[in-house]
């Protein structure tokens, strides 16, 4: 009877452990760099080195944060400090990447809810966009100095693109359904574009030809003419498209869909659909009890154009992307609610 009962717990035992690697196959690739993971649930960074597949350090956050960039010198992150509905965050911090600790936080005064963020190339120098003040900051972060503030002249503007030839930045307003195209030379808004309701995720072409914007309202892409600043094509998406991001070498577009739990791999160049890759955990109940309902947050491409991170914020893990197979290939799990990514070589 006990040689039963132990063949039986061996069973079960052998079973849990099959299933548990078949639903969290964990992280199974190899390559180059440090991936930084903003965890707003736990206000958090998760420090992941992508060779050793292993988190090394997790950096704890005094304020809720979303999004995250790096200098081009590869020194320091820096992070957008959000808040949550009963505080205002009206600050970056930045992180040395070297020892991983906080380095020092940099006041932006009274521009409210710091979001969208994004490194100027080839300097030490950031552009911020903040929620409710509707402005985007240019901020020197070797310095600590905020140097230029500029409105939007739109409502709750959100995330921010840079053109990588012309000092044009462009901002999305969610609740303007615009984006502003800002010459950061001039501190001048020269353009408010109309597009779809909730215009909120942004990226622009690698030749800057081209800006896709996501309008989460309407499930559909605005791609945008950024010579005439005007919209050339409309394209159909998964429900709630948020992040865009394009491959390196622009040949595709990669959407994430969040509540469809979703990522619509579309061709740049002829318009089309591609791929919908399908996140796992959104099959039956006990699949979405397991894995969590997946919803896709914010995506980052690795450097050498072989994969794609996302953040999947309900399963508080990120998704690693084959781009040559467009398929899930690994699964890195972080804190609570990971949203904003950030890569160091």
């Amino acid at each position: 009877m006990r040689n039963k009962l132990i063949v039986i717990v061996s069973f079960i035992s052998l079973s849990v452990g099959l299933l548990y690697i078949f639903l969290f196959p964990g992280y199974r690739i190899s390559t180059t760099g440090t991936l930084y993971i903003i965890n707003k649930a736990s206000r958090t960074v998760n420090v992941f080195d992508l060779d050793a597949g292993e988190t090394i350090k997790v950096i704890p956050l005094q304020v809720e944060s979303h999004e995250i960039t790096t200098l081009t010198n590869n020194k320091f992150v820096v992070i957008a400090n959000y808040g949550n509905e009963s505080e205002n965050g009206e600050s970056l911090t930045v992180i040395n990447t070297k020892t991983n600790k906080i380095d020092k936080i940099i006041d932006l005064g009274s521009c409210s809810k710091p979001h969208g963020l994004i490194r100027i190339p080839n300097t030490t120098k950031v552009l911020v966009a903040a929620d409710v003040a509707n402005k985007l900051m240019l901020v020197n972060i070797e310095n600590s100095v905020v140097e230029k503030s500029i409105s939007s002249e739109q409502f709750k503007s959100h995330l921010v693109a840079v053109h990588p030839n012309n000092k044009i930045a462009y901002l999305t307003n969610v609740a303007s359904n615009s984006v502003s195209v800002i010459n950061l030379d001039s501190t001048k808004v020269i353009k408010i574009i109309k597009c779809g309701k909730g215009a909120i995720g942004l990226d622009v072409s690698p030749d800057g030809n081209e800006l896709w914007v996501t309008n989460n309202q309407e499930n559909s892409i605005s791609v945008i003419n950024t010579n005439n600043h005007l919209i050339k094509e409309t394209l159909h998406t998964g429900v709630q498209p948020l992040d865009a991001k394009f491959t390196i070498d622009g040949k595709r577009c990669l959407v994430v869909n969040a509540l469809e739990g979703t990522i619509s791999v579309f061709d740049a160049i002829n318009k089309k659909l591609v791929k919908v890759i399908r996140i796992p955990g959104n099959g039956n109940m006990f699949d979405k009890l397991i894995r969590h309902t997946p919803r896709p947050v914010s995506i980052l491409i690795h450097p050498n154009g072989e994969f794609a991170f996302v953040a999947n914020s309900n399963a508080n893990q990120i998704e690693v992307v084959n781009l040559q197979q467009l398929k899930i290939v690994s699964t890195i799990p972080v804190g609570f609610i990971p949203d904003g990514l950030a890569f160091v070589n």
